[in-house]
């Protein structure tokens, strides 16, 4: 029995630790578990405030309504797809290679047009529970993708800048760690 452990050991690899699982690689250098957590909050949240303004039966202003169902639409689906994306190694597949840049920015439009979406729906409401719970989700959303830009660049910085906050990589720390050594060794 011992043997065979020995030998089934030995021709394995270890699944990652911190992995959710096989298919979700979390965390990974585009998103961490905090964020990952934020950006469900996010998916939710959006999700919920669509539904509400749904079940909305009749509308004063029904731009307002409109516009609020198209960014609370929007927010859910393209935040549930940035989340997969992330979240999964189809990140690699697509061909991006600014995700920080693209989540960053995604992530702190949305904020805006939530809260731009929420205060326009609210002035031009009738003032029904369905409503006021409607505005209510759409202000916690756009607090949950404010909340996700804050977290990026308190960890990440600001990521049109050259310089981030963000440790090196494993990689680079054995370049690094291989560089110098080499050079002690030839001194």
């Amino acid at each position: 029995m011992a043997t065979q452990e020995a030998v089934y050991n030995s021709t394995t690899t270890a699944e990652p630790e911190g992995t959710l699982s096989r298919c979700f690689t979390v965390p990974n250098p585009n998103l961490d578990f905090i964020r990952f957590f934020v950006k469900m909050a996010e998916v939710l949240l959006s999700f919920v405030a669509f539904i509400l303004e749904e079940v909305v039966s009749s509308c004063t202003s029904c731009g307002a309504l409109y516009f609020f169902e198209f960014v609370s639409c929007t927010a859910f689906l393209f935040t549930l797809l940035l989340l997969i994306l992330l979240s999964t190694p189809l990140h690699q597949k697509v061909g991006i290679s600014c995700w920080p840049k693209l989540d960053f920015v995604y992530s702190a439009l949305i904020s805006v047009f939530l809260f731009i979406a929420s205060i326009t729906f609210t002035a031009s409401n009738s003032d029904s529970e369905v409503e006021r719970a409607t505005v209510a989700f759409g202000f916690l959303a756009c607090f949950a993708f404010l909340v996700d830009v804050i977290i990026f660049y308190k960890m990440k910085g600001f990521p049109f800048s050259g310089a981030s906050n963000e440790p090196p990589t494993h990689e680079v720390e054995k370049l690094n760690a291989n560089g110098a050594s080499g050079a002690n060794g030839a001194n």
